[in-house]
């Protein structure tokens, strides 16, 4: 049972909701794990746009059950209500999620606030609840296989450092930009953590035709290994809009043409998850490892 999140610490539009929804969708197609996807956001419609849209849940036969069509409500004010009640057990998570494969993966989705509330009122709220945050997703990691993070920015920073020290793995996504890059070599001469195993870059919306190519960016980076990337691809952008991204990759993944852009970056997105998968077993070899010899 692992923890990954997926964070930037920086303004710059990088991709990373896209990339969470990417890997985790590639890896409950690929593997047979439970696993939860978990948004931080407030008033952000990314998530739930690349599933459901904005009123409907639909529950996919593809690993088995019954197929649905019901209304979409968001679960985390439920989960926070029973953690201040004391209330709240690992097996209930469940109860409080979107199903996206059964038995693969559910996905809980940001903060949405009360219709008819002011966006401050709103706002208020969410502040309230991010301290809680941390917890759901250590119970959430009794209980699923894997727990993968998006980590919204806009999350106060003693909450940020929080979630990624109880992570097991921290996937920081970058943007081509200079700037974005510069700001990522300043983080690991000054942070420990990020200059670790336990960090592991990765370069979103990622397109081949700028200067800052894959190969330029891990030698920029001083990287000992070729940096992972998940390219920007039409077809996706315009699916996670459209509730469609589960649809799309089941067809996209039979694509052989290997000069395909298509199939270009559904092997990316494949070897990003097999990356996670690797570092996570590495870093919990080093762990029993530590153990025996302290």
């Amino acid at each position: 049972m692992s923890i990954v999140t997926f964070w930037n610490d920086d303004r710059e539009q990088t991709g990373k909701t896209l990339t969470s929804v990417a890997v985790a969708t590639r890896m409950a197609i690929e593997r047979n794990n439970r696993i939860l996807l978990i948004s931080t956001s407030f008033q952000d419609p990314t998530m739930k746009n690349c599933f459901w849209g904005n009123e409907v849940q639909r529950n996919l036969k593809l690993f088995g059950g019954k197929v649905t069509n019901i209304a979409v409500e968001n679960g985390i004010e439920g989960l926070i209500k029973l953690i201040t009640a004391n209330k709240l057990t690992p097996s209930a998570i469940t109860d409080y999620t979107k199903v996206v494969f059964k038995g693969r993966l559910e996905v809980i989705t940001g903060l949405e606030g009360i219709k008819g509330n002011s966006f401050e009122e709103n706002y208020e709220e969410y502040k309230k609840i991010q301290k809680y945050y941390t917890e759901l997703i250590k119970m959430a990691n009794q209980y699923y296989d894997m727990v993968l993070v998006d980590l919204d920015k806009t999350i106060i920073r003693e909450v940020q450092e929080e979630i990624l020290k109880a992570s097991n793995l921290n996937v920081l996504v970058l943007s081509q930009k200079k700037v974005n890059l510069d700001r990522y070599k300043e983080l690991v001469e000054k942070n420990d953590e990020i200059n670790s195993p336990k960090t592991l870059p990765v370069i979103g919306k990622y397109t081949r035709h700028s200067k800052y190519n894959v190969r330029n960016i891990t030698r920029y980076l001083d990287e000992k290994k070729e940096i992972d990337v998940v390219p920007f691809n039409l077809l996706y952008f315009e699916a996670a809009e459209e509730a469609n991204v589960t649809d799309l990759f089941l067809k996209l993944k039979n694509v052989k043409d290997t000069s395909d852009e298509n199939y270009i970056f559904m092997q990316d997105v494949l070897r990003l998850m097999e990356k996670i998968i690797k570092r996570l077993q590495e870093l919990q070899m080093k762990m029993r490892w530590e153990n025996v010899i302290n």
